[in-house]
């Protein structure tokens, strides 16, 4: 498949490529050159997808009934309370 760069250097992604690759409007797109020279262009999660895929990670390195939640505003209350 063949792009043409356009004068504001956008190109348009041939749709087989798009629908293979779920790429729609709004998909950022990571961009980068290999050492032989090769440009490199790699669909990016939605940012929601990323968040969804963090949240929890540190779950294995916990205490089993830690909250760092709640420890984490108990020690922002002890800061408020030593500076009053």
């Amino acid at each position: 498949m063949i792009t043409t760069v356009t004068g504001k250097n956008q190109i348009t992604i041939p749709a087989k490529l798009a629908n293979q690759l779920d790429i729609q409007p709004g998909t950022r797109i990571d961009w980068s050159v290999s050492d032989e020279g090769v440009l490199i262009a790699r669909p990016l999660p939605p940012r929601g997808e990323l968040a969804r895929q963090a949240a929890g990670m540190a779950r294995p390195w916990l205490t089993p009934g830690a909250d760092p939640i709640a420890e984490l505003l108990q020690e922002r209350l002890q800061d408020e309370d030593e500076r009053t």
